[in-house]
């Protein structure tokens, strides 16, 4: 499920990036929500007017395990889809976070700073990631209906 990014040291964190092909189907169903939309790099993404609220699915958070950290510095950087935006640590592994769209980063959710482990507990809710404010709305077409991301996680 992970790919390894760097070299693993049983002191610090092995680097990984979630690859949903290698994944092995669990016996309890994730949650989905059907107003969301996905990533196949495990983000999802809701619209509200000229942004978008980012965060990681409950499938992510439950292959990444308890969340220890999140490391995002680009608020008020534009990137583009497929930056890397920030880094989530969990006990014994670090994964990239990434852009789902082309825009501006508008706002970094502050209560991930002391409380990292919202993601885990609250991953469509008070474990947001970031607010984009998009410059392309024809990209929002490109993500994944939750149907979708259903059937590719199994």
């Amino acid at each position: 499920m992970l790919e390894e990014q760097g070299a693993q040291d049983s002191d610090k964190p092995a680097r990984h990036h979630i690859n949903a092909q290698n994944v092995s189907t669990n016996i309890f169903i994730m949650n989905v929500p059907d107003d969301l939309k996905y990533t196949s790099e495990h983000e999802w993404i809701r619209v509200e007017g000229d942004e978008v609220v980012v965060g990681v699915t409950d499938f992510a958070q439950g292959e990444l395990g308890d969340v220890v950290f999140i490391e995002i510095e680009t608020e008020g950087e534009v990137l583009s889809k497929g930056d890397t935006f920030g880094t989530i640590e969990a006990v014994k592994t670090v994964s990239d976070l990434y852009m789902p769209v082309d825009g501006e980063i508008v706002a970094v959710n502050p209560a991930l700073e002391n409380t990292p482990e919202l993601v885990n507990s609250q991953p469509f809710g008070e474990g947001w990631m970031i607010r984009i404010k998009f410059s392309d709305p024809e990209q929002l077409k490109e993500l994944i209906p939750a149907d979708e991301y259903r059937s590719m996680i199994g």
